[in-house]
């Protein structure tokens, strides 16, 4: 049994002349990621593979997590601009021994990869939190496994 945790990055900024990838926090996401990560630690949430897209808000909200669940992170470039596809690749290539895996990425591809999972209806807030259990041994087998939804949670609700 896997779980998957889908994280919509934190509150960002949008600074004139500043490109999309480029877009940093703003202090109440600097303040909402952490808080977020140190709810789901102290609700027995364990955390092993945290993995962002490459762009600066989705990284700096992985790093802020990471670093409450003392874990490094990887990025991945399908994990910006993302479609469901881009989810399922990158699903597909996680070692079998990681039992539960965060991604960071953003609207309105991971609300739309949450909503193509299960029958749930997910619009993730910035900083939102979606878990489901994926019944399989092997991220290779995602596709075909049942997945169940878990909880959702977003700062307004912790």
């Amino acid at each position: 049994m896997k779980t998957i945790l889908l994280i919509r990055h934190a509150k960002s900024d949008w600074p004139e002349g500043v490109e999309d990838f480029d877009r940093p926090l703003t202090e109440t996401g600097q303040e909402n990621a952490p808080r977020m990560a140190n709810f789901l630690k102290n609700n027995s949430v364990n955390i092993d593979t945290f993995i962002s897209s490459p762009a600066k808000r989705a990284q700096d909200t992985c790093a802020l997590f990471s670093k409450v669940f003392d874990k490094n992170f990887s990025t991945e470039h399908q994990l910006y601009n993302a479609r469901e596809q881009h989810f399922e690749n990158v699903i597909y290539g996680l070692p079998k021994d990681s039992n539960c895996v965060a991604i960071f990425s953003h609207n309105n591809g991971i609300s739309n990869f949450a909503n193509y999972l299960t029958d749930e209806i997910i619009n993730l807030p910035t900083c939102g939190v979606v878990a489901y259990q994926v019944d399989c041994e092997d991220w290779s087998d995602f596709e075909m496994a049942n997945k169940k939804f878990l909880y959702f949670y977003s700062p307004k609700n912790i």
